[in-house]
Protein backbone atom coordinates (compact mmCIF):
# COMPACT_ATOMS: atom_id res chain seq x y z
CA UNK A 1 0.00 0.00 0.00
CA UNK A 2 1.06 3.76 -0.76
CA UNK A 3 2.35 5.89 1.79
CA UNK A 4 -0.43 8.70 0.75
CA UNK A 5 -3.38 5.69 0.42
CA UNK A 6 -2.20 4.25 4.14
CA UNK A 7 -2.59 7.89 5.13
CA UNK A 8 -5.98 8.56 3.42
CA UNK A 9 -6.70 5.21 4.96
CA UNK A 10 -6.24 6.22 8.65
CA UNK A 11 -7.74 9.47 8.19
CA UNK A 12 -10.72 7.99 7.45
CA UNK A 13 -10.88 5.28 9.98
CA UNK A 14 -10.07 8.27 12.48
CA UNK A 15 -13.04 10.13 11.13
CA UNK A 16 -15.66 6.98 11.38
CA UNK A 17 -14.66 6.26 14.93
CA UNK A 18 -14.90 10.11 16.24
CA UNK A 19 -18.35 10.38 14.43
CA UNK A 20 -19.45 6.89 15.61
CA UNK A 21 -18.34 7.68 19.06
CA UNK A 22 -19.78 10.74 19.44
CA UNK A 23 -22.67 9.93 18.25
CA UNK A 24 -22.70 7.04 20.64
CA UNK A 25 -22.45 10.00 23.17
CA UNK A 26 -25.44 11.46 21.88
CA UNK A 27 -27.70 8.48 21.67
CA UNK A 28 -26.69 7.91 24.97
CA UNK A 29 -27.67 11.33 26.51
CA UNK A 30 -31.10 11.03 24.47
CA UNK A 31 -31.99 8.22 26.31
CA UNK A 32 -30.36 8.58 29.77
CA UNK A 33 -32.81 11.46 30.19
CA UNK A 34 -35.84 8.88 29.32
CA UNK A 35 -34.51 6.46 32.28
CA UNK A 36 -34.04 9.07 34.67
CA UNK A 37 -36.25 11.39 34.26
CA UNK A 38 -38.91 10.47 36.85
CA UNK A 39 -35.63 9.30 39.26
CA UNK A 40 -34.24 13.06 38.16
CA UNK A 41 -37.38 14.78 38.91
CA UNK A 42 -38.37 12.72 42.87
CA UNK A 43 -34.64 14.16 43.47
CA UNK A 44 -35.94 17.50 42.61
CA UNK A 45 -38.54 17.26 44.89
CA UNK A 46 -41.16 16.74 42.95
CA UNK A 47 -42.98 13.46 43.39
CA UNK A 48 -47.03 14.23 42.75
CA UNK A 49 -47.70 11.90 39.46
CA UNK A 50 -49.30 14.74 37.64
CA UNK A 51 -46.29 17.04 38.53
CA UNK A 52 -43.96 14.47 37.23
CA UNK A 53 -45.85 13.84 34.24
CA UNK A 54 -46.54 18.10 33.52
CA UNK A 55 -42.75 18.55 34.29
CA UNK A 56 -41.38 15.88 32.50
CA UNK A 57 -43.32 16.85 29.38
CA UNK A 58 -42.32 20.34 29.89
CA UNK A 59 -38.12 19.18 30.05
CA UNK A 60 -38.53 16.74 27.07
CA UNK A 61 -39.90 20.18 24.91
CA UNK A 62 -37.39 22.19 26.17
CA UNK A 63 -34.91 19.60 24.75
CA UNK A 64 -36.84 19.22 21.43
CA UNK A 65 -36.89 23.15 20.82
CA UNK A 66 -32.93 22.76 20.89
CA UNK A 67 -32.76 20.12 18.78
CA UNK A 68 -34.46 22.36 16.35
CA UNK A 69 -32.92 25.35 16.76
CA UNK A 70 -29.62 23.21 17.04
CA UNK A 71 -30.20 21.72 13.63
CA UNK A 72 -30.38 24.47 11.59
CA UNK A 73 -27.91 26.78 14.17
CA UNK A 74 -25.07 23.79 13.33
CA UNK A 75 -26.16 23.16 9.79
CA UNK A 76 -25.33 26.39 8.87
CA UNK A 77 -21.35 26.84 10.66
CA UNK A 78 -20.99 23.73 9.38
CA UNK A 79 -21.29 24.47 5.71
CA UNK A 80 -19.72 28.01 6.49
CA UNK A 81 -17.20 27.19 8.80
CA UNK A 82 -16.36 23.68 8.62
CA UNK A 83 -17.53 19.98 9.16
CA UNK A 84 -15.09 19.45 12.35
CA UNK A 85 -15.77 22.76 13.60
CA UNK A 86 -19.05 21.47 14.21
CA UNK A 87 -18.32 18.40 15.18
CA UNK A 88 -16.61 19.09 18.30
CA UNK A 89 -18.69 22.08 18.87
CA UNK A 90 -22.07 20.15 19.18
CA UNK A 91 -19.70 17.28 21.41
CA UNK A 92 -18.11 19.87 23.67
CA UNK A 93 -21.27 21.95 24.08
CA UNK A 94 -23.86 19.02 24.99
CA UNK A 95 -20.71 17.36 27.36
CA UNK A 96 -20.49 20.39 29.55
CA UNK A 97 -24.61 20.55 29.57
CA UNK A 98 -24.68 17.19 30.45
CA UNK A 99 -22.34 17.67 33.31
CA UNK A 100 -24.31 20.59 34.61
CA UNK A 101 -27.34 18.73 34.31
CA UNK A 102 -26.15 16.72 37.43
CA UNK A 103 -26.04 19.75 39.46
CA UNK A 104 -29.31 21.46 38.83
CA UNK A 105 -31.39 22.25 41.95
CA UNK A 106 -34.65 23.73 40.01
CA UNK A 107 -36.60 23.08 36.98
CA UNK A 108 -35.72 26.35 35.53
CA UNK A 109 -31.91 25.19 35.81
CA UNK A 110 -32.69 21.81 34.82
CA UNK A 111 -34.94 23.23 31.53
CA UNK A 112 -32.14 25.71 30.51
CA UNK A 113 -29.40 22.76 30.90
CA UNK A 114 -31.76 20.24 28.61
CA UNK A 115 -32.23 23.04 26.34
CA UNK A 116 -28.59 23.46 25.87
CA UNK A 117 -28.13 20.05 25.66
CA UNK A 118 -30.68 19.57 22.61
CA UNK A 119 -28.28 22.55 20.95
CA UNK A 120 -25.61 20.88 21.67
CA UNK A 121 -26.67 17.06 20.37
CA UNK A 122 -28.72 18.84 17.19
CA UNK A 123 -25.02 19.10 15.65
CA UNK A 124 -23.14 15.82 15.93
CA UNK A 125 -24.71 13.27 13.65
CA UNK A 126 -25.07 15.93 10.82
CA UNK A 127 -21.44 16.64 11.15
CA UNK A 128 -19.85 13.16 11.42
CA UNK A 129 -22.27 12.01 8.83
CA UNK A 130 -21.79 14.88 5.92
CA UNK A 131 -17.70 14.81 7.25
CA UNK A 132 -17.54 10.94 6.28
CA UNK A 133 -19.45 10.80 3.53
CA UNK A 134 -17.13 13.51 1.88
CA UNK A 135 -14.03 11.79 2.90
CA UNK A 136 -14.57 7.93 1.85
CA UNK A 137 -15.10 6.47 -1.62
CA UNK A 138 -18.06 7.05 -3.17
CA UNK A 139 -18.65 3.37 -3.70
CA UNK A 140 -18.54 2.36 0.33
CA UNK A 141 -19.68 5.47 1.99
CA UNK A 142 -22.73 3.53 2.65
CA UNK A 143 -20.81 1.19 5.26
CA UNK A 144 -19.00 4.08 6.93
CA UNK A 145 -22.08 5.78 7.53
CA UNK A 146 -23.62 2.69 8.72
CA UNK A 147 -21.39 1.93 10.89
CA UNK A 148 -21.49 5.52 12.33
CA UNK A 149 -25.15 4.99 13.41
CA UNK A 150 -24.82 1.79 14.52
CA UNK A 151 -21.62 1.94 17.16
CA UNK A 152 -23.80 5.07 18.13
CA UNK A 153 -27.19 3.89 18.97
CA UNK A 154 -25.20 1.37 21.29
CA UNK A 155 -25.44 4.25 23.53
CA UNK A 156 -28.65 3.74 24.20
CA UNK A 157 -27.65 0.15 25.85
CA UNK A 158 -25.65 2.04 27.65
CA UNK A 159 -27.75 4.35 28.47
CA UNK A 160 -30.25 1.70 29.79
CA UNK A 161 -27.81 -0.04 31.65
CA UNK A 162 -25.91 3.24 33.61
CA UNK A 163 -28.90 5.43 33.89
CA UNK A 164 -30.78 1.72 35.81
CA UNK A 165 -27.48 0.99 38.06
CA UNK A 166 -26.53 4.52 38.51
CA UNK A 167 -27.74 7.12 40.16
CA UNK A 168 -29.42 9.67 38.07
CA UNK A 169 -26.24 12.80 39.01
CA UNK A 170 -23.63 10.05 38.56
CA UNK A 171 -24.94 8.91 35.32
CA UNK A 172 -25.29 12.79 33.77
CA UNK A 173 -21.33 12.74 34.51
CA UNK A 174 -20.37 9.65 33.28
CA UNK A 175 -21.92 11.43 30.08
CA UNK A 176 -20.79 14.26 30.15
CA UNK A 177 -16.91 12.67 30.90
CA UNK A 178 -16.94 10.01 27.98
CA UNK A 179 -17.91 13.45 25.50
CA UNK A 180 -15.35 15.40 27.07
CA UNK A 181 -12.95 12.92 26.64
CA UNK A 182 -13.58 12.58 22.72
CA UNK A 183 -12.40 15.76 22.66
CA UNK A 184 -8.96 14.79 23.19
CA UNK A 185 -9.07 13.06 19.74
CA UNK A 186 -9.59 16.22 17.29
CA UNK A 187 -6.20 17.21 16.74
CA UNK A 188 -5.67 13.84 14.97
CA UNK A 189 -8.73 14.03 12.80
CA UNK A 190 -8.90 15.69 9.32
CA UNK A 191 -11.13 18.57 7.79
CA UNK A 192 -13.37 17.31 4.61
CA UNK A 193 -11.44 17.99 1.49
CA UNK A 194 -14.10 18.84 -0.44
CA UNK A 195 -14.94 21.70 2.10
CA UNK A 196 -11.18 22.98 1.54
CA UNK A 197 -11.96 22.95 -2.03
CA UNK A 198 -14.45 26.03 -1.41
CA UNK A 199 -12.14 28.00 0.87
CA UNK A 200 -11.44 31.30 -1.47
CA UNK A 201 -14.31 30.53 -3.54
CA UNK A 202 -17.04 32.79 -4.39
CA UNK A 203 -19.76 30.42 -3.22
CA UNK A 204 -22.76 31.16 -1.27
CA UNK A 205 -22.63 28.46 1.51
CA UNK A 206 -24.79 27.63 4.44
CA UNK A 207 -28.09 29.49 3.22
CA UNK A 208 -30.86 27.48 5.09
CA UNK A 209 -33.85 29.91 3.36
CA UNK A 210 -32.41 28.77 0.25
CA UNK A 211 -34.05 25.53 0.74
CA UNK A 212 -37.63 27.03 0.12
CA UNK A 213 -36.40 29.36 -2.54
CA UNK A 214 -36.59 26.39 -5.63
CA UNK A 215 -39.30 23.86 -6.08
CA UNK A 216 -36.88 21.32 -6.40
CA UNK A 217 -34.54 21.87 -3.68
CA UNK A 218 -37.84 21.66 -1.15
CA UNK A 219 -39.07 18.86 -2.47
CA UNK A 220 -36.18 16.72 -1.98
CA UNK A 221 -35.55 18.01 1.13
CA UNK A 222 -38.89 17.35 2.41
CA UNK A 223 -39.10 13.87 0.91
CA UNK A 224 -35.79 12.98 2.94
CA UNK A 225 -37.65 14.24 6.12
CA UNK A 226 -41.05 12.52 5.69
CA UNK A 227 -38.68 9.07 4.87
CA UNK A 228 -37.27 9.26 8.29
CA UNK A 229 -40.50 10.02 10.02
CA UNK A 230 -42.07 5.97 10.29
CA UNK A 231 -38.63 5.55 12.57
CA UNK A 232 -39.46 8.03 15.16
CA UNK A 233 -43.21 7.02 15.52
CA UNK A 234 -41.93 3.76 16.30
CA UNK A 235 -39.52 5.33 18.90
CA UNK A 236 -41.86 7.88 20.07
CA UNK A 237 -45.21 6.22 20.23
CA UNK A 238 -45.43 2.41 19.86
CA UNK A 239 -42.38 2.49 22.11
CA UNK A 240 -42.55 5.77 24.12
CA UNK A 241 -45.99 4.58 25.04
CA UNK A 242 -45.94 0.56 24.80
CA UNK A 243 -47.51 0.72 28.66
CA UNK A 244 -50.75 2.27 27.83
CA UNK A 245 -50.93 0.63 24.30
CA UNK A 246 -49.98 -2.41 26.01
CA UNK A 247 -52.50 -2.27 28.20
CA UNK A 248 -55.16 -1.45 25.74
CA UNK A 249 -54.10 -4.34 23.51
CA UNK A 250 -54.91 -6.55 26.36
CA UNK A 251 -51.66 -7.71 28.03
CA UNK A 252 -52.44 -8.89 31.75
CA UNK A 253 -48.92 -6.93 32.39
CA UNK A 254 -47.83 -3.80 30.55
CA UNK A 255 -44.64 -3.78 29.07
CA UNK A 256 -41.53 -1.79 31.06
CA UNK A 257 -40.80 1.67 28.77
CA UNK A 258 -37.11 1.15 29.31
CA UNK A 259 -37.01 -2.39 28.36
CA UNK A 260 -39.06 -1.72 25.48
CA UNK A 261 -36.51 1.15 24.68
CA UNK A 262 -33.83 -1.40 25.29
CA UNK A 263 -34.76 -3.86 23.00
CA UNK A 264 -35.66 -1.71 19.96
CA UNK A 265 -32.45 -0.10 20.60
CA UNK A 266 -30.34 -3.21 20.21
CA UNK A 267 -32.68 -3.85 17.06
CA UNK A 268 -31.78 -0.19 15.39
CA UNK A 269 -28.23 -0.70 15.69
CA UNK A 270 -28.27 -4.14 13.74
CA UNK A 271 -30.45 -2.86 11.67
CA UNK A 272 -28.53 0.21 11.03
CA UNK A 273 -25.26 -2.13 10.66
CA UNK A 274 -27.15 -4.60 8.01
CA UNK A 275 -29.10 -1.44 5.95
CA UNK A 276 -25.26 -0.74 5.01
CA UNK A 277 -24.43 -4.18 3.82
CA UNK A 278 -28.10 -4.49 1.81
CA UNK A 279 -27.49 -1.03 -0.18
CA UNK A 280 -23.70 -2.44 -1.17
CA UNK A 281 -25.52 -5.63 -2.08
CA UNK A 282 -28.06 -3.95 -4.61
CA UNK A 283 -26.04 -1.26 -5.58
CA UNK A 284 -29.08 1.49 -4.33
CA UNK A 285 -30.10 3.31 -1.56
CA UNK A 286 -34.01 3.30 -2.73
CA UNK A 287 -34.59 -0.20 -2.68
CA UNK A 288 -33.06 -1.54 0.75
CA UNK A 289 -35.06 1.26 2.59
CA UNK A 290 -37.93 0.53 0.50
CA UNK A 291 -37.54 -2.95 2.03
CA UNK A 292 -36.83 -2.04 5.31
CA UNK A 293 -39.85 0.37 5.16
CA UNK A 294 -41.93 -2.54 4.24
CA UNK A 295 -40.88 -5.01 6.74
CA UNK A 296 -41.14 -2.64 9.59
CA UNK A 297 -45.00 -2.25 8.17
CA UNK A 298 -45.46 -5.89 8.50
CA UNK A 299 -44.08 -5.69 12.44
CA UNK A 300 -46.51 -2.23 12.96
CA UNK A 301 -48.66 -4.94 12.31
CA UNK A 302 -47.55 -7.78 14.58
CA UNK A 303 -47.57 -4.85 17.21
CA UNK A 304 -50.77 -4.30 17.10
CA UNK A 305 -51.62 -8.13 17.46
CA UNK A 306 -49.88 -8.19 20.77
CA UNK A 307 -52.48 -8.52 22.76
CA UNK A 308 -52.16 -11.81 23.83
CA UNK A 309 -48.01 -12.02 23.82
CA UNK A 310 -45.75 -12.29 27.05
CA UNK A 311 -44.00 -9.48 27.95
CA UNK A 312 -41.04 -11.17 26.90
CA UNK A 313 -42.66 -12.05 23.76
CA UNK A 314 -43.67 -7.97 23.21
CA UNK A 315 -40.12 -7.11 23.94
CA UNK A 316 -38.76 -8.86 21.07
CA UNK A 317 -41.29 -7.97 18.70
CA UNK A 318 -39.57 -4.30 19.43
CA UNK A 319 -36.37 -5.90 18.87
CA UNK A 320 -37.22 -7.04 15.39
CA UNK A 321 -39.58 -3.67 14.70
CA UNK A 322 -36.21 -1.46 15.42
CA UNK A 323 -34.19 -3.94 13.14
CA UNK A 324 -36.61 -2.73 10.17
CA UNK A 325 -36.80 0.10 11.47
CA UNK A 326 -32.72 0.69 11.18
CA UNK A 327 -32.11 2.67 8.25
CA UNK A 328 -31.58 5.44 10.32
CA UNK A 329 -28.13 5.67 8.62
CA UNK A 330 -29.39 5.00 5.22
CA UNK A 331 -31.46 8.18 5.78
CA UNK A 332 -29.04 10.60 7.05
CA UNK A 333 -26.49 9.18 4.37
CA UNK A 334 -29.36 9.76 1.55
CA UNK A 335 -29.83 13.23 2.82
CA UNK A 336 -25.86 14.22 2.76
CA UNK A 337 -26.36 12.84 -1.57
CA UNK A 338 -28.94 15.08 -2.09
CA UNK A 339 -27.20 18.50 -2.39
CA UNK A 340 -24.26 20.17 -3.37
CA UNK A 341 -21.50 20.74 -0.68
CA UNK A 342 -22.20 24.31 -0.10
CA UNK A 343 -25.18 23.32 1.54
CA UNK A 344 -24.78 19.83 2.41
CA UNK A 345 -24.32 20.32 6.15
CA UNK A 346 -27.23 22.42 6.51
CA UNK A 347 -29.73 19.70 4.99
CA UNK A 348 -27.71 16.20 6.74
CA UNK A 349 -28.06 18.41 10.00
CA UNK A 350 -30.82 19.36 10.15
CA UNK A 351 -32.99 16.89 8.27
CA UNK A 352 -32.55 14.17 11.24
CA UNK A 353 -33.16 16.88 14.15
CA UNK A 354 -36.90 17.96 12.17
CA UNK A 355 -37.95 14.53 12.17
CA UNK A 356 -36.94 13.84 15.90
CA UNK A 357 -39.25 17.47 15.93
CA UNK A 358 -41.76 15.71 14.17
CA UNK A 359 -42.36 13.81 17.70
CA UNK A 360 -44.57 16.43 19.00
CA UNK A 361 -46.88 16.99 16.32
CA UNK A 362 -47.25 13.18 16.07
CA UNK A 363 -48.09 12.99 19.60
CA UNK A 364 -50.28 15.73 19.37
CA UNK A 365 -52.29 13.78 16.68
CA UNK A 366 -52.27 10.72 18.77
CA UNK A 367 -53.72 12.15 21.42
CA UNK A 368 -56.50 14.47 19.38
CA UNK A 369 -57.43 10.75 17.92
CA UNK A 370 -57.63 8.97 21.43
CA UNK A 371 -61.15 10.44 22.46
CA UNK A 372 -62.65 9.65 18.92
CA UNK A 373 -61.18 6.00 17.42
CA UNK A 374 -59.26 4.70 20.65
CA UNK A 375 -55.46 4.85 21.94
CA UNK A 376 -55.04 1.67 20.05
CA UNK A 377 -56.99 2.92 16.46
CA UNK A 378 -55.18 6.66 16.86
CA UNK A 379 -52.03 4.76 17.07
CA UNK A 380 -52.95 2.60 13.58
CA UNK A 381 -53.90 5.69 11.82
CA UNK A 382 -50.77 7.60 12.38
CA UNK A 383 -48.91 4.43 11.69
CA UNK A 384 -50.46 4.47 8.28
CA UNK A 385 -50.41 8.12 7.16
CA UNK A 386 -46.65 8.42 8.24
CA UNK A 387 -46.03 4.71 6.08
CA UNK A 388 -48.15 5.83 3.23
CA UNK A 389 -46.23 9.44 3.14
CA UNK A 390 -42.78 8.04 3.31
CA UNK A 391 -43.03 5.61 0.33
CA UNK A 392 -44.34 8.30 -1.74
CA UNK A 393 -41.25 10.60 -0.69
CA UNK A 394 -38.94 7.42 -1.71
CA UNK A 395 -41.18 6.75 -4.92
CA UNK A 396 -40.25 10.50 -5.94
CA UNK A 397 -36.65 10.56 -4.86
CA UNK A 398 -33.17 9.96 -7.18
CA UNK A 399 -31.23 7.50 -6.10
CA UNK A 400 -27.85 8.20 -5.45
CA UNK A 401 -25.87 5.32 -4.57
CA UNK A 402 -22.11 5.93 -6.12
CA UNK A 403 -22.87 9.66 -6.78
CA UNK A 404 -20.19 12.10 -6.67
CA UNK A 405 -20.29 14.54 -4.16
CA UNK A 406 -17.92 17.14 -5.39
CA UNK A 407 -20.15 19.69 -6.29
CA UNK A 408 -22.32 23.02 -5.53
CA UNK A 409 -25.76 24.04 -5.00
CA UNK A 410 -25.96 26.91 -6.97
CA UNK A 411 -27.49 29.67 -7.07
CA UNK A 412 -28.46 29.80 -3.72
CA UNK A 413 -31.02 32.91 -3.17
Amino acid sequence: MKEGSKSATQAITLAVLVAALGYFVDIYDLVLFLIVRIKSLHGLGITDPKAVLDQGQFLLSMQGYGLLLGGILWGVLGDKRGRLSVLFGSIGLYSLANLANAFVTTIPAYAAMRFLAGVGLAGELGAGVTLVSEMMPKETRGIGTSLVAAVGILGAVVGFLVGGSLGWKAAFIVGGLMGLALLALRLGVMESGMFESLRGRKVKAGNFFSLFTSWARLRKYLSVILIGVPLWFVVGILVGFSPELGRALGMASPPSPGKAVLYTYIGLAIGDLGVGLVSQFFRSRKKPVALFLALATLCMGVYFLAGPFSQEAFYWVCLVLGLFCGYWAMFVTIASEQFGTNIRATVTTTTPNFVRGMVGPMISAFDFGIPRFGIVRSAELLALATVVLAALALWGMPETYGKDLDYVEEPLI
